[in-house]
């Protein structure tokens, strides 16, 4: 399967609404997840079985990353232009978002909430430890763009901020 065909794919999957679409041939594995508050962007994760044929796929691979990042970037763009004057506060490190201390315990911070530099908005698991994120700004909570219990990647949006 070249990059062409899985661009292809990308697209037919982003219009056809489908949540999540599995695909399986020979010695490539490919999944694309489309999320209700992605709204359309896809995540590829694809797995190449170490094998005798591993010498012959070294390509696919490679070429692999510039199809989900080009959608991306996309999106993004237009998610900046309608909150331009928010800031984002970003996931520092992979792992499992969480909006509470504990099950039992209030969350961190709700919508409309007022923080200060220095508050603990969310915790992110990672590799058992679990990571306090302060906020960098004050500001007010706007939105919270991540469910509890959710896996969160680097670089990725947690929360809408108003400095104002």
């Amino acid at each position: 399967m070249d990059l062409k065909e899985i661009q292809n794919l990308i697209k037919f999957v982003a219009k056809s609404g489908a949540s999540e679409v599995k695909l399986e041939m020979d010695d490539v594995k490919i999944t694309i997840k489309t999320g209700e508050e992605s709204k359309g962007e896809t995540t590829i994760l694809q797995q190449v079985p170490m094998m005798g044929s591993a010498m012959q796929q070294p390509a696919v691979p490679a070429a692999q990353p510039a199809a989900p990042q080009a959608p991306a970037q996309e999106t993004e763009k237009p998610k900046a232009d309608e909150s331009d004057k928010y800031i984002t506060v970003k996931s520092p490190i992979i792992g499992t978002f969480y909006r509470k201390p504990a099950p039992d315990k209030p969350t961190f911070v709700e919508v409309g909430a007022s923080i200060k530099e220095g508050d603990v908005l969310c915790v992110i698991e990672a590799m058992k430890l679990f990571n306090e994120i302060e906020s960098e700004v004050s500001g007010k909570i706007v939105k919270v763009l991540v469910d509890d219990s959710s896996p969160v990647e680097f670089d990725q949006p947690l929360f809408l901020v108003d400095p104002s």
